[in-house]
């Protein structure tokens, strides 16, 4: 980067929400940003996750942008290098290229009060932004947790979301902590070759049949030459998980049809009646994120696969689960999940009274409407608290995010001069009052269980209770009612006006 670098704005990360960020800042005629990744290339939790069976449980034409759609995607829900791919093609197609700055880690953000503008530490240097987007995504930074005697282990540790390739499983004696998303498609593409598997599980979840299946070269013809079919088929997928969305937050008790069906999947691959029992959640379905697997269950009936309780210890190469059982492994792998209610991003942005973004959420995130903290003017985040979803494709939050940060540059435009933006205090105390009343009916906190959705303290801070057109229309613009605009203070520097001057005369844009 170079010496003293300023831009309009800064986005943090090269995921779907910080590429998708960069292309509506080029459709918005905005050309003075950059992309901050810490890694050496764009993809996010797709160029994280590369672990055995990686693939995503939403159908991929509507786990892609509406505005980037693709003819091509090879099957109904596609696998982690597809996807990945398809992020490579978004940042080509779009001209991201020169705006993306790897290797450039944020180290600290630190809001200048005086020149109404965020300072910037990255791996790369130093930069400042009149406005950052943070998208840095829930699902980036793993958690391993914290296992009596785990540094006696004298064997091969890893996440997930950190999977060793060199590390020639086949034979091994392989211990898999953790039952989610992740695991249950490890499970079945590591038990064929490893010599034995322990599956060490807390809670066991609620899984169903994926309906995936190859999408032939007659069907992506037809997506390519006639694209509105490709639009109808996304609008469907989108369609049906938006009347879902009721069960879900409203009545969960509709959702007893589905645990049946879930029973019944598990009954077809699990003979064994004590495994079973073992396998069989005591919540109710959807509290937890509801799994898809053809192989799992399958997978477990295995003879060289047992499955035991959580892990409790560790002792050398013997693994003590919860339950007493004990396990001789050569190989540890936990699909334990990611810091996603104590984002270690939060620890390093800096508002305008001093304090932290984690000191500042420490009883709770909340951000309003998805997007801005209080005291942290110009500061948005994409992915924000209380914008996840538990049954449709999250790209479509994602978007409507967007269009927020949009209207927010807009709104800044039409102030005119040096101005920021800083959610009132009171404005998101009453979104997030209205979203946690909506929280109390859904099957996410109601549903008896515990789950990452869930902060230390009990609260649903990551799960929007609603439709994702209902967020979209939250989202669609910005008022300014719920903002106080900031100017630079009486006695500002002349430095920072000179700044300020040369900025407007580089970039061409007022902010």
């Amino acid at each position: 980067m170079a010496e003293h670098e300023h831009v309009r704005v800064a986005v943090v990360g090269s995921g779907f929400g910080g590429l998708g960020a960069a292309v509506r800042l080029r459709r918005e005629g905005i050309t003075d940003f950059v992309v901050l990744e810490r890694a050496g290339s764009v993809g996010g939790t797709w160029r994280d996750n590369s672990y055995p069976g990686c693939a995503c449980d939403v159908p991929s034409h509507l786990y892609s942008f509406s505005f980037a759609p693709n003819p091509d995607w090879p099957r109904t829900f596609s696998g982690q290098r597809h996807i990945r791919a398809y992020l490579e093609h978004v940042a080509d197609t779009f001209g991201l290229r020169p705006h993306l700055r790897f290797d450039a880690e944020v180290k600290r953000m630190t809001w200048d009060a005086e020149r109404l503008r965020w300072q910037i530490e990255t791996g790369r240097g130093k930069l400042t932004a009149d406005v950052v987007v943070s998208a840095t995504g829930p699902l980036s930074d793993p958690k391993i947790p914290d296992i009596p005697g785990l540094d006696t282990f004298p064997g091969k540790v890893f996440h997930s979301a950190r999977w060793d390739h060199d590390y020639d499983l086949a034979g091994k004696r392989v211990a898999m902590i953790g039952t989610g998303a992740s695991a249950i498609q490890i499970v079945p593409s590591i038990q064929p070759v490893v010599g034995r598997l322990t599956l060490f599980q807390r809670t066991p979840a609620w899984v169903m049949p994926r309906v995936d299946r190859a999408i032939g070269p007659a069907e992506r013809a037809l997506h390519r030459a006639m694209p509105l079919t490709a639009r109808l088929r996304r609008g469907l997928l989108w369609g049906i998980r938006e009347l879902q969305v009721q069960a879900f937050t409203k009545h969960p008790e509709e959702l007893g049809l589905v645990e049946r069906l879930a029973r019944r999947n598990m009954a077809r691959a699990i003979k064994d009646p004590a495994l079973r029992a073992k396998l069989t959640p005591d919540y109710r379905i959807g509290c937890k994120r509801i799994l898809l697997s053809n192989d799992y269950y399958p997978a477990l009936a295995r003879p060289n696969v047992d499955v035991v309780g959580g892990l409790a210890e560790v002792r050398g190469s013997t693994l003590v689960a919860a339950d007493g059982s004990e396990a001789e492994v050569d190989a540890i792998v936990f699909g334990t999940g990611f810091h996603v209610t104590d984002m270690p991003i939060a620890e390093r942005v800096v508002g305008a009274d001093g304090r932290t973004l984690a000191e500042t959420w420490k009883d709770g995130m909340q951000a309003l409407r998805g997007a801005s903290a209080a005291g942290f003017p110009n500061w948005m985040t994409i992915i924000g608290p209380n914008t996840g979803l538990g049954n449709s494709s999250m790209i479509l939050m994602i978007e409507s995010q967007l269009n927020y940060m949009a209207d927010y540059l807009r709104q800044l435009d039409v102030l005119g001069g040096r101005a920021a933006l800083d959610a009132r205090p009171e404005a998101v105390r009453a979104w997030n009052d209205r979203v946690q009343e909506r929280m109390k009916r859904t099957v996410w906190n109601t549903g008896g269980c515990t789950s990452w959705y869930l902060d230390a303290a009990g609260r649903n801070t990551t799960v929007w209770p609603g439709t994702t057109s209902e967020f979209r229309r939250a989202t669609r613009r910005v008022d300014l009612m719920e903002y106080r605009v900031l100017r630079p203070p009486a006695g500002a520097s002349s430095e920072a006006g000179a700044e300020a001057e040369a900025d407007t005369a580089k970039t061409g844009v007022t902010a």
